[in-house]
């Protein structure tokens, strides 16, 4: 059912990479600017995040052996410092998501690569390293988000849903000489745990909460589908909805499962691009490319504005 699936390492039917987007308190004071700090329960629960669930999820891994990818504003780099110094040490990739969860679609495009290069310098100052990807705040990829990504260099974005394995991603207005395509590692809704857990009116999430057994129900129906066809699992989790203590002995019971399935590779999403970008390269893949923009601003084919010949009969 996948046309033109990966050959992933050593044989393996499936590449999964759990990935998680620690945003902490971020996106509260974007959606709250004026009133953030008199939301005290929804700060706790944010603040979950650094202070709790990754230093739970840090040990999770290391018990189990595996990496992950963790998505943070550099804001939150900045902020609490001591959860992104455990998981450098445990061995796990920091990428881009914006510096305090801003809205890239609400941006100029000047605003836009500020806030993209102050985070990476954040990054990079605390981590040691450039990141190598980036997942747009709210999955909200502007029509320059592709540009700017390429001037900076990074290897591949998280951001769109396109696929069900890695394909590249190519800009319109090609320039002679310049680099012009990136790598896309999608991901899609089903995999986010904010439909399946998120409660709070301050975040504007008010969805019917889950047991963790009924989100893992829709997450491996996912990962058995990816693991017959060989594709790619790739979660978008949140430290303080699927790190909360339940929520997360579920996941240890999944990770276990998956092991013992065999034939999987659990990998960072850096790891999986450069793996895709050498198959390309060295084995003669065939990659499929979107080109973007896929429309340069609104349509002007309008329901009511065709002509007789244009109509459908």
């Amino acid at each position: 059912m996948i046309q033109n699936p990966v050959a992933w390492p050593d044989g393996a039917r499936c590449a999964v990479a759990i990935t998680w987007d620690m945003d902490a308190d971020s996106l509260l004071h974007v959606m709250h600017p004026e009133t953030s700090a008199t939301r005290v329960s929804t700060i706790s629960l944010m603040q979950y995040d650094p202070k709790v669930a990754i230093p739970r999820i840090v040990d999770m891994c290391k018990r189990f052996d595996i990496k992950n990818t963790f998505f943070i504003p550099a804001w939150c780099i900045e902020r609490y410092p001591y959860a992104i110094e455990k998981l450098v040490e445990g061995g796990h990739e920091v990428a881009h998501h914006g510096y305090l969860h801003e809205n890239p679609n609400q941006q100029t495009p000047e605003t836009e690569l500020y806030w993209l290069q102050r985070g990476i310098d954040v990054i990079k100052r605390y981590t040691g390293k450039r990141p190598s990807g980036y997942r747009a705040p709210w999955f909200k990829f502007s029509m320059h988000s592709l540009d700017f990504l390429l001037k900076e260099g990074f290897l591949y974005d998280s951001s769109l849903m396109g696929d069900d394995i890695p394909y590249l991603l190519e800009r319109r207005n090609k320039t002679a000489g310049d680099v012009n395509q990136l790598i896309e590692l999608p991901m899609h809704w089903a995999m986010d745990d904010y439909p399946h857990y998120a409660q709070n009116d301050d975040l504007n999430y008010m969805m019917p909460i889950k047991s963790p057994d009924q989100a893992m129900e829709v997450w491996l129906a996912e990962f058995e589908a990816m693991w017959e066809y060989q594709g790619m699992w790739v979660t978008i989790w949140h430290p303080m909805n699927s790190g909360r203590l339940a929520r997360c002995v579920r996941v240890a019971k999944m990770i276990e499962y998956m092991q013992k399935k065999g034939k999987v590779w659990f990998a960072t999403m850096e790891e999986i691009a450069r793996h895709y970008q050498k198959c390309i390269t060295e084995g003669g893949y065939k990659p499929r490319i979107d080109t973007l923009p896929y429309f340069d601003g609104r349509i002007p084919e309008l329901p009511g504005h065709l002509t007789e010949t244009e109509r459908l009969p």
